[in-house]
């Protein structure tokens, strides 16, 4: 189980007031349709001050119907993870990932133990018993951090200065775009747009036949 990634960079240069401004993300797809569950990260450009770090988080993927939940999470290095199993069967909660390798084998009911995250990086998660099981834990250090709806779009708030930005999702296709970069005038108020290019969701029905392991 590998988790693909491409970043698509935005260059910002704008004029915000000391409170800070909503900065406007709408992410799609190849065909145009918005895309869920897409992360979108802001980072000030280098040399500038970066804003104290949050103190670290538990985070809880739950295990229900066959199904992690979310499907997606996103965290910070530092943070903590808890796989808890809310089914009537046993799973088998495992990664391979090179930002962290484990495995949990838990009962109906119980919950692992907290799990520190202290790598950036993408974490694939799935289930050695129910094979359609599949969840991603998203760490990075980026000071803003904002998730995609249903809709597509994404809302971060960042004070005055210049940033680059960076759209990630678990479906991304390999090696199929090179990152888009952009330059923003100062003070331009407008809809920064990233086009993904993304496997099909390979999300399906739980295997049955396994269900009661």
């Amino acid at each position: 189980m590998r988790a693909t990634w491409l970043g698509c960079v935005l260059l910002l240069a704008t004029t915000l007031d000391a409170s800070g401004a909503e900065l406007r993300v709408l992410v799609t797809d190849q065909r145009g349709k918005p895309v869920a569950d897409a992360v979108v990260g802001a980072n000030p450009a280098p040399g500038a001050a970066m804003p104290p770090a949050p103190p670290p988080r538990t985070h809880t993927i739950n295990q229900v119907a066959l199904t992690f939940v979310p499907y997606l999470e996103v965290l910070r290095p530092g943070d903590r993870v808890v796989f808890r199993n809310g089914d009537r069967t046993r799973h088998h909660v495992y990664s391979f990932s090179a930002a962290k390798a484990f495995e949990f084998m838990l009962n109906p009911g119980q919950s692992s133990t907290p799990l520190v995250l202290d790598r950036g990086g993408v974490v694939a998660v799935g289930c050695n018993i129910h094979d359609s099981m599949i969840t991603y834990l998203y760490v990075t250090d980026a000071p803003w951090i904002a998730r995609t709806g249903a809709d597509g779009s994404a809302v971060l708030t960042v004070p005055d200065g210049s940033y680059s930005v960076r759209a990630w999702h678990p479906r991304l296709r390999p090696g199929r775009a090179a990152p888009v970069q952009e330059q923003v005038q100062a003070g331009a108020a407008r809809l920064l747009g990233f086009k993904l290019p993304l496997l099909p969701d390979t999300r399906r029905q739980p295997d049955r036949e396994r269900a009661r392991y």
